[in-house]
């Protein structure tokens, strides 16, 4: 998990030198106003589709929404999906239900596009389009350099998607440098993080926006490398329940990247504080109350990407801090076969 972990910004830079293809792929796909995009996946796939839904929405305008697989393959439902995009997230592209789903949107009209790591697999063949990951084999079963390749190829695709259809460059143009922000956070000091929740057994992760994507996989994380019930939730959507939860001593990790959202997490951290929660606050250096030091990219929109890659570096040191081998999770398999 750890070397694979440190090998992302290698990964991203591969991915930056096949950007004339993302950019043609984009060229293709803008050719047709699709009302609505789809996206399928499951784990840390679903996780980056939610960054891809984020970036779309924001960026492109276009509503975006996560589509059960359950729809097709128990229901067999007859989707009216004709001029739409679909867009499929996965490793190793072989999971039956996902490439049934693909199948059957592509049948019913969708423009169909598999973002996926392995380029002969059956997902890339069920699909128009695909688009690699190109992160080399991963061995680790809890997934790092893979999801950073997704969402580093999300965030190239909009930009270029954008470029495509109102001439603005600007994220296109800032992944460039994105391996040297992910080299700057995989450098940063999380350490923090590992006695704040060596003896946790539950706590919430929040995000917002784009950063909710990273809240959710650091949950995920948390739960297959430390056994630690982590729970992931939008910092709108947790007042809304959740928040009886938190009390004297609760664990929370906040995600605070720059952007619109950030204010409303800096303040709800501080509410939990004030409250008795144990709060670890992720944010740029300089905000008051950070304990974790987040990496700045070169667009307020890379900066999850970011969070990510130090957040994993930290969590595997705490699974091992907990008596827990993070490349070796009781119960799970690298591939995962759902019908």
């Amino acid at each position: 998990m750890l070397e694979e972990a440190l090998s992302a910004p290698a990964v991203v830079a591969a991915q930056l030198e096949h950007a004339a293809e993302v950019a043609a792929l984009a060229e293709a796909l803008a050719a047709q106003p699709w009302p609505a995009v789809l996206t399928v996946a499951r784990g840390s796939s679903d996780h980056a589709a939610s960054y891809f839904a984020a970036l779309v929405t924001r960026r492109l305008g276009v509503p975006v929404a996560s589509l059960p697989m359950s729809t097709v393959t128990l229901h067999a439902s007859a989707l009216r999906v004709a001029g739409q995009l679909a867009v499929a997230f996965s490793q190793s592209g072989r999971s039956p239900d996902l490439v049934e789903t693909m199948r059957a949107l592509r049948a019913g009209g969708a423009q169909t596009l598999a973002l996926v790591n392995a380029p002969g697999s059956p997902l890339a063949h069920a699909c128009e389009h695909a688009l690699p990951l190109r992160a080399g084999a991963e061995h680790s079963v809890a997934a790092t350099k893979s999801y950073i390749a997704m969402l580093s190829q999300s965030a190239l695709l909009v930009g270029h998607l954008e470029r495509a259809r109102t001439g603005a460059a600007a994220l296109a143009d800032a992944c460039a440098a994105l391996p040297l922000a992910l080299r700057m956070a995989a450098t940063l000091d999380w350490s923090a993080l590992v006695p704040a929740l060596r003896g946790a057994r539950q706590m919430l992760v929040l995000g917002r926006g784009p950063g909710l994507a990273v809240a959710q996989e650091a949950a995920l994380k948390l739960k297959e490398t430390s056994g630690i019930q982590a729970e992931a939730f939008s910092g709108a959507e947790v007042r809304h329940g959740p928040m009886e939860l938190i009390g004297a001593g609760y664990p929370l990790l906040v995600f605070a990247p720059r952007g619109p959202e950030q204010q409303g997490l800096l303040m709800l951290a501080a509410e939990m504080r004030a409250r008795g929660a144990r709060v670890l606050l992720a944010a740029p250096a300089g905000t008051p109350d950070a304990d974790l030091p987040l990496a700045e990219a070169a667009h307020p929109l890379l900066d999850p990407i970011a969070a990510i890659q130090s957040f994993y570096l930290a969590a595997e040191a705490l699974a091992r801090a907990r008596g827990r081998h993070p490349d070796q999770p009781r119960y799970l398999s690298k591939v995962t076969e759902t019908r």
